[in-house]
């Protein structure tokens, strides 16, 4: 079954992890500031930059819509907070996609992107692909669910061979003759 992950990310060298929790009414998941320890137990290299983070639970199947409803649920609508935080820091979603199988994919609807696009907050996708050996052990338990036959579509899926009932409708639209004279 596909996954998906979502976070809310801010980054800048000033960035102060309490101030940026305060303006957006929530506590990160995770932050650091810039000169912050990476890792005590490695040998020591400091952080570049500083980072506030809010992250919500996986969600399998993917589920981006709910993911973003939820970490937006949790901050200002406030805005002009946003357009500062914006201007001063990167502010970004940043989206995993664990693909159950290839050619997969999912959707935002234009509300949740009109929400970001408001907020200046860009978003990010990296799109994870399936081993080989995984590809095929989703292939072979799809053959069994068909019973040894053809596998048939659902909305906002997608199959490397032909199925006998398509994943998109298309209406035909008569375009007009135009003949030269």
């Amino acid at each position: 079954m596909a996954k998906s992950t979502a976070s809310l990310r801010v980054f800048g060298d000033n960035l102060d992890p309490d101030a940026i929790s305060r303006a957006l009414g929530h506590s990160p998941t995770q932050s650091y500031r810039i000169g912050d320890l990476i890792s005590p137990k490695r040998r020591p290299e400091k952080r570049k930059c500083g980072m506030w983070l809010l992250a919500v639970p996986d969600a399998a199947p993917e589920d981006f819509q709910e993911q973003v409803d939820a970490l937006l649920s949790k901050l200002t609508e406030d805005l002009n907070i946003w357009l500062q935080l914006t201007e001063k820091y990167q502010v970004d979603l940043y989206c995993g996609f664990f693909m159950e199988t290839t050619n997969q994919g999912f959707m935002l609807s234009t509300r949740t992107m009109s929400i970001l696009v408001a907020r200046g907050i860009e978003i990010g996708f990296d799109v994870y692909s399936p081993s080989p050996e995984e590809e095929v052990e989703y292939w072979a338990k799809q053959e069994g669910k068909a019973g040894g036959g053809a596998i048939v579509s659902s909305p906002r899926e997608s199959h490397p061979q032909a199925l006998p009932e398509p994943d998109v409708n298309l209406s035909i639209h008569p375009a007009p003759i135009v003949q030269s004279s």
